[in-house]
């Protein structure tokens, strides 16, 4: 069931992005994302409650820090960092950036967690990293700076760094009886950092004029909720029920989907490249989860 969340996620994840793309991308990319946060939050918050009530979790003060700090990490600043990333050198080397991901993971799951991956699994592992890396590669690069790719390539990787460390610390607790109230917490506390980034900017204003306008919205709200809620209780359920490194390695098969997607949705063709990057990501992930 936890490869099976997992490899969920990316798919409902990878449908929200084509969704996001339908609409235009007419919000800039920090309302998007805090809007779709505080979707998140407005549908976790009910879902914790119904299912577990309303009394607090018996964290000690050491488990409260990490869960809130997990959602400041992982969501706020992590996501504000990858966002300056695509300003800065574009969403190809970003995205081959992004492949990171997983790795962090493992190491960190295997430092922090003990988690062990059988041989099998590490050969599933680097097929899907190769399988990425061939699927988010392109060949006409946007020539940048050196010093703006220097700076975006700290950023990205710094960001999916953060990402990582955001899931790790906070696997132990996913396992107890407190799943949605920590989903809902997490999220919280990275949309209340990304609303006081706002206040502390003075950029309040401009955000609500941006809100204001004509939007797609029934498009935009419905992968918000795929996105920052589905998505979400899948991601965090893949961690709660399969060990950290397969999680993360399966999580990475979204870019796969949004191929698939945006062939079978926005008629987008697939290079011969980019069909055998899919190829070679779902071999990885079936030596990783049979």
């Amino acid at each position: 069931m936890g490869e099976f969340l997992a490899i969920a996620c990316a798919a409902i994840w990878a449908l929200a992005v084509i969704l996001f793309k339908r609409s235009g991308e007419t919000l800039p990319a920090f309302e998007l994302n805090l809007f779709k946060n505080l979707v998140g939050v407005l549908l976790l918050v009910p879902t914790a409650l119904l299912f577990e009530g309303a009394a607090w979790p018996a964290f000690s003060t050491r488990e409260w820090a990490l869960v809130l700090l997990s959602g400041v990490i992982g969501i706020a600043v992590a996501d504000t960092w990858y966002l300056r990333a695509l300003n800065l050198i574009g969403a190809a080397r970003t995205g081959v950036a992004a492949s990171l991901y997983s790795p962090f993971v493992v190491l960190l799951s295997i430092a922090l967690l003990g988690e062990v991956l059988a041989a099998r699994q590490w050969l599933g592992f680097a097929l899907v990293i190769a399988g990425i890396v061939l699927v988010n590669w392109r060949d006409r690069r946007i020539e940048v700076s050196l010093r703006a790719l220097r700076l975006g390539l700290f950023h990205a990787i710094g960001g999916v760094l953060m990402m990582a460390v955001g899931i790790v610390m906070v696997v132990p607790l996913l396992a107890g009886e407190h799943f949605f109230t920590i989903a809902a917490l997490r999220l919280t506390a990275g949309s209340t950092a990304m609303l006081v980034f706002l206040g502390a900017t003075g950029t309040t204003g401009q955000a609500l004029a941006r809100f204001r306008q004509p939007q797609p919205w029934p498009t935009v709200i419905l992968a918000s909720v795929l996105g920052s809620y589905v998505a979400m209780l899948a991601w965090l359920g893949g961690y709660r029920l399969a060990p950290a490194a397969v999680a993360s390695v399966l999580n990475e098969t979204a870019s796969a989907f949004i191929v698939l997607f945006a062939w079978l949705m926005l008629g987008e063709p697939v290079s011969a490249r980019r069909g055998v990057g899919v190829l070679v990501t779902f071999s990885g992930v079936a030596l990783m989860v049979v």
